[in-house]
């Protein structure tokens, strides 16, 4: 989660897809929001605090604050009702918030001390800062007394875990590929591209037709990123990008240069849609939908996304970007973190709900509501979502390396985030914005 550990991160996402489907994985939410942040209950936002009792029908109720992505919002409130609904003794109060809103959210409740029970956070520097900075419980003896290692695959928990210990409850393992629009393509006499040149010229002649290429958009800068870390991925090669990451090379390279005045390239031939250095990453998928850009660069969790919407799932196909000779794909984890001051009955009553979230029988009710296949033993994937085993066999084949903004401390990829904005933008160049990431870099590791 740290810059020292990196290389054992690299290590175990690129060994853990296969673990994954070995188990048949994991399912986990679609991250596209269903609406802005709001709350199940009066007080969902509030932090943990002091252990919260209220007295219900057969006894005291431990009230358990969570707080959740608002992607299939309607699912999860769904099932925090049903619940709720169940037991006599627990009461969950779910806030919802969009996926920068809850990174932000996170970051103000942890400087003020109200963190809540559990949150949804990432592995790598993302879950690391709660670690770096002693805001959240170390799961290991816990996880140990339950036997989560006959529940959970490896690979995902080794993501979320900091230093040989498990600060988390892993809910997600993902995998991002190049998605496309297959009647597109077909009307436009394409087929998915099988080197790097072919790609670009599936872009230039898209763009000639009049169909913005790749969906992406700029705010928060990681969605952009997903396609600035494949064209270094294109660029250096494996292994020197996993040097980079691991910062045992210098992003002050011809590789990187050369993948950002690929990406400027890309700005100015316009294959991204006008205006996405500003717009939300949160909706790159609608423009797919309405067949106004025929690629986007997202998860396993556009199937799910595409029931959510009513959209006719034979109309897309998904590839891994031809690049750097091995086609590998980004991958990240995601887990449940807990308060480093939750008592041990709202321990228990907050991991009894997360067992109910994500138990099978939920999955199957409300399956536009995970990102699949959940990171657990035996886990299936629900009829309708038919990419997904695909995707996790193209992890398999060609492997994964560490997305960018989980294996770079935040402080550096927002240094990476900024340089993308200012390329596009024409105030950066690719030399300058190369220069930038490795003086934060070197900030960091200095600190």
């Amino acid at each position: 989660m740290k810059g020292k550990k990196l290389a054992a991160l690299l290590l175990a996402v690129t060994t853990l897809a296969g673990s994954v489907l070995a188990g048949c994985g994991g399912e986990d939410a679609p991250r596209t929001p269903d609406t802005p942040a709001s709350t199940e209950g009066s007080e969902g936002s509030e932090g943990s605090g002091d252990s919260q009792e209220e007295k219900g029908g057969s006894g005291e109720k431990v009230q358990v604050n969570v707080w959740f992505g608002s992607d299939a919002m309607s699912s999860k409130e769904a099932i925090v009702e049903a619940f709720n609904q169940e037991q006599d003794g627990i009461e969950v109060i779910a806030s919802y918030y969009d996926t920068d809103g809850l990174k932000d959210a996170l970051k103000v409740a942890a400087s003020s001390n109200t963190l809540p029970d559990t949150w949804r956070t990432y592995g790598g520097s993302l879950g690391g800062y709660f670690v770096d900075n002693g805001l959240c419980k170390d799961m290991t003896d816990y996880a140990a007394e339950h036997g989560w290692d006959q529940i959970f695959t490896p690979g995902p928990t080794e993501l979320c875990t900091y230093d040989g210990k498990l600060y988390g409850y892993p809910c997600s393992y993902n995998v991002i590929t190049m998605w496309y629009r297959k009647d597109i393509f077909e009307q436009n006499n394409l087929e998915v591209p099988t080197t790097f040149e072919e790609f670009e010229q599936v872009c230039a002649t898209l763009k000639e037709k009049g169909i913005t290429p790749i969906s992406t958009a700029g705010l928060n800068g990681w969605h952009v990123m997903r396609l600035v870390e494949l064209l270094i991925e294109h660029y250096a090669g494996a292994e020197l990008h996993d040097s980079l990451n691991n910062f045992e090379a210098s992003w002050d390279c011809d590789a990187v240069v050369q993948a950002l005045a690929k990406y400027k390239e890309f700005c100015d031939k316009g294959y991204f849609p006008d205006g996405f250095v500003t717009a939300d990453p949160d909706n790159t998928n609608m423009a797919v939908f309405a067949g106004t850009a025929a690629m986007d660069i997202d998860g396993q969790w556009f199937d799910s996304n595409c029931v959510t919407n009513e959209q006719d799932t034979s109309l897309f196909g998904a590839f891994s970007l031809p690049t750097g000779g091995t086609n590998r794909v980004s991958a990240f984890a995601e887990m449940f973190q807990f308060s480093k001051d939750i008592t041990p009955e709202k321990l228990d009553a907050t991991i009894a709900f997360l067992d109910y979230y994500l138990s099978d029988e939920n999955v199957e009710k409300y399956p536009d509501g995970y990102n699949l296949p959940l990171p657990k033993y035996g886990a299936s994937v629900p009829e309708g979502q038919p990419h997904v085993e695909e995707v996790f066999n193209m992890s398999n084949e060609n492997g994964t390396f560490a997305i960018a903004d989980q294996v770079l401390p935040a402080e550096v990829a927002d240094v990476l985030f900024n340089a993308q904005a200012a390329i596009a933008n024409d105030e950066m160049t690719p030399e300058e914005a190369a220069k930038a990431i490795q003086a934060g870099i070197e900030a960091h590791t200095e600190e």
